[in-house]
C-alpha cells in the first residue's frame, strides 16, 4: 500500500486574517458559529453575546451568557502578545459586568501573564473563573486557513456548564444535581466548616481549591451505585501521586475511612477516592447526613494529605 503525499501545518499570521481586532477579530468571534468552537473547546455554552459593552470609559470586547445557567462571561481579545494593560483591562470589565468567567484571547501568551491567571484562579473566589487562552491561524498546503485555540491556563476546578439546550428540559439526575449541591452550599454556610462555595451546577461534580492547579480536592454524586465519592483528584502528574502513594500506610493510619488509590496507567490523572454510601435522587431526607459527611471528609483529607504535598 503507498502512502499519499502529505502535507505541513503552516501557522498563518493573525493579521492577515483579521487585520483589526475590534473590526474584525471580535465580530467574527462573536458569530454564533465560531463562538461555539471557543465554548465547545472550554466544555461551556456560550450564548447571547453583546460587542463592545460599556463599562465606565472602556467597552468590553465581548460579553455573553453561559447556558443553561446564565453565568456572566466576559471575552477580552488580544491579536498580540499579552501585556499588562490587557490584563488589567479584562479585570476591570469582569468586575464592572459582574462577570463569573473571564477569557482573554492573545496570540502569544507571556510566561508572566500565564503565572498571574493562575494565580488569579488559586486565591479568587471559587465562583470565579480565568481562562488564557492562544488563537492560531493553521493551513495544509493550499488550504484554507482554519482557528485554532490552545488552553494556556485555566479555572482549577474547571467550571464546565451544562451542554443541554436552553429550550430544552433538564434531565432528572440535573435537576436533582443542582438541588443537592444546593443543599450542600446551605449545609456549608450555616457549618463552622472552612470551605469555599459556588454556584451550584447541573453537573455531578463539584470541586474544592487546595491553593494548587496541580491537584484538588471534589465531590462526585454517583447515582448509578448509590454513592458519593470524595476525592484528591490530580490531573496531569503521576509524580505527585507517586509520592503521596511511598506514604500511603501513614495516610492511612491518619483517617477513619478507606481509600481507593487509582494510579490510572491509562491515562494522564490520577485520584486518591473515599466512598460515602446511602445517595439516591429519590430520597433526601439524609441530605444533612450526607453533608455533615462531605464537609467532615473534605476537611480531614485537606488536612492529612497537605502534610505529604509540601
Amino acid at each position: 500500500m503507498s502512502i499519499p503525499p502529505l502535507g505541513r501545518i503552516e501557522e498563518v499570521g493573525l493579521r492577515k486574517i483579521w487585520p483589526n481586532e475590534a473590526y474584525d477579530f471580535t465580530p467574527w468571534l462573536a458569530e454564533e458559529e465560531n463562538l461555539s468552537l471557543l465554548g465547545e473547546m472550554l466544555g461551556l455554552s456560550l450564548v447571547e453575546p453583546d460587542m463592545e459593552v460599556g463599562v465606565g470609559a472602556y467597552s468590553s470586547d465581548i460579553r455573553c451568557k453561559t447556558s443553561p445557567d446564565n453565568r456572566i462571561v466576559v471575552i477580552e481579545n488580544q491579536i498580540e502578545g499579552s501585556n499588562h494593560d490587557h490584563l488589567g483591562k479584562a479585570i476591570v470589565y469582569a468586575s464592572g459586568l459582574d462577570a463569573s468567567i473571564i477569557i482573554w484571547i492573545v496570540k502569544e501568551a507571556r510566561p508572566e501573564h500565564a503565572s498571574a491567571i493562575e494565580w488569579l484562579n488559586e486565591h479568587s473566589d471559587s465562583d470565579i473563573g480565568f481562562f488564557l487562552i492562544e488563537i492560531h491561524a493553521i493551513k495544509i498546503g493550499d488550504s484554507k486557513p482554519a482557528p485554532q485555540f490552545k488552553i494556556i491556563q485555566q479555572p482549577n476546578d474547571y467550571m464546565k456548564a451544562t451542554k443541554a439546550n436552553a429550550d430544552k428540559e433538564l434531565t432528572r439526575s440535573q435537576l436533582g444535581r443542582y438541588e443537592f449541591w444546593s443543599q450542600l452550599n446551605d449545609y456549608i454556610q450555616t457549618s463552622s466548616y472552612k470551605l469555599r462555595v459556588r454556584k451550584p451546577g447541573y453537573d455531578h461534580w463539584y470541586d474544592f481549591k487546595m491553593g494548587s492547579s496541580k491537584y484538588h480536592l471534589s465531590v462526585h454524586l454517583l447515582d448509578r451505585t448509590s454513592q458519593i465519592r470524595v476525592l484528591l483528584w490530580i490531573p496531569d502528574n503521576k509524580d505527585i501521586y507517586d509520592k503521596l502513594f511511598e506514604h500511603r500506610d501513614e495516610i492511612d493510619s491518619l483517617l477513619d475511612f478507606k481509600l481507593d488509590w487509582e494510579r490510572k496507567d491509562d491515562i494522564k490523572a490520577a485520584s486518591i477516592n473515599s466512598y460515602i454510601s446511602g445517595f439516591s435522587f429519590e430520597n433526601s431526607n439524609n441530605y444533612a447526613e450526607l453533608n455533615e459527611e462531605i464537609c467532615r471528609r473534605l476537611t480531614v483529607m485537606e488536612k492529612v494529605l497537605k502534610q505529604f504535598l509540601r
